[in-house]
């Protein structure tokens, strides 16, 4: 049942451009700089430099979330995990966050403050962790 991938970037906090620059290698699956220079110029209003983009390529890939490599003449870079791999890693940290800083009074002063919606959000979730853990029993 594990969600959490075995492989997790070093540095999970990323900037803006940081952020919209991994989402568009991750909608076109491998990109160069020129095809994510292209894309963020394709809105009229924006200008960036071309050196920018391979500065944040790079500083992606040394916080652990791209990775490059060399096809012919040009470098390209993939993500090193998908985009659902990334919103699971980072759930998973601020709930770590969350529970490693708070104190009862607060956890269930953040659980009464909760709607319905999430209730029966936390209720599903809480639903499939014992089917989880009830199979794992079963196979042991």
């Amino acid at each position: 049942m594990s969600w959490i991938p075995p492989y997790r970037p070093q540095q999970l906090s990323l900037g803006p451009l940081e952020q919209e620059i991994l989402e568009i290698v991750w909608q076109l699956d491998q990109a160069t700089v020129k095809d994510i220079h292209d894309r963020i110029l394709s809105d009229p209003d924006r200008e960036l430099a071309y050196s920018s983009v391979t500065t944040v390529l790079n500083r992606l890939t040394k916080k652990g979330w791209l990775m490059c490599h060399r096809q012919g003449k040009a470098f390209i870079w993939t993500a090193r995990v998908s985009a659902d791999q990334a919103k699971a890693v980072q759930s998973y940290e601020q709930l770590q966050q969350f529970l490693a800083i708070s104190n009862p009074d607060v956890v269930a002063a953040f659980a009464d403050s909760l709607d319905t919606a999430s209730i029966d959000q936390l209720t599903a979730i809480a639903d499939r962790l014992q089917k989880a853990r009830q199979q794992r029993q079963e196979e042991k």
